[in-house]
């Protein structure tokens, strides 16, 4: 599984660049967003991108997608959780900035998701549906919260980036204990004690 590749920029398409990759040239996929992030960037420079890895029984042949960093990568890995939305649609259906699409389904607004390439109402309802009340993070605001309220802690990042890359939760499930463990306890302030907090919480539950 390919999570991160970092190397030098060897050419540029509407939809896709080459990166060379100590002597091996890999084709990644790049949503429209994170394009225009790499208009400035020409053959030979340095280049690091966080990949989005997908291999099934029925698509052998790999597919790379690359992300400026690892919040726009869960963010992927959420809006692909919708029904109908695989990694190929959603590449191009994100042509606009993570926290405007995070934005939009936080406040219900069908017409901004409309936008987007290949979205229509039917599947704008569909990923509000699915994602409204999850994406407080990727919309600059904490989980649970309105749109315009103060960001999370950095720590709250921190234990929503592990719980999702090395427990295996996904981007969902990572939000909801956080959001729960912070309303039970709201001045906790290191990633240690909201950990505690969070398994203290799944315990209670069972």
């Amino acid at each position: 599984m390919i999570a991160y590749l970092e190397g030098k920029l060897l050419s540029k398409g509407p939809d896709r660049i080459i990166l060379l990759v100590s002597h091996v040239g890999y084709e990644v996929l790049v949503p429209a967003f994170v394009m225009d992030t790499l208009s400035t960037k020409e053959s030979g420079d340095s280049l690091a991108l966080y990949i989005f890895h997908q291999q099934t029984e029925r698509q052998p042949k790999p597919v790379l997608i690359g992300f400026n960093n690892e919040d726009e990568k869960f963010f992927f890995e959420a809006f692909i959780s919708v029904e109908a939305i695989g990694p190929l649609k959603a590449v191009k259906a994100l042509t606009v900035a993570v926290e405007e699409i995070a934005a939009a389904i936080e406040s219900g607004d069908t017409d901004t998701l409309k936008r987007l390439n290949g979205i229509g109402e039917r599947t704008a309802h569909k990923i509000i549906a699915t994602l409204k009340g999850k994406m407080g993070r990727f919309a600059g605001v904490s989980e649970g919260k309105s749109h315009g309220t103060a960001r999370a802690p950095d720590f709250v990042d921190t234990v929503i980036n592990v719980l999702m890359s090395q427990l295996g939760h996904s981007a969902g499930e990572a939000g909801k204990m956080v959001d729960a463990a912070m309303k039970r306890k709201p001045l906790l302030s290191n990633p240690e004690d909201l950990f505690d907090e969070i398994y203290k919480g799944e315990i209670s539950y069972e």
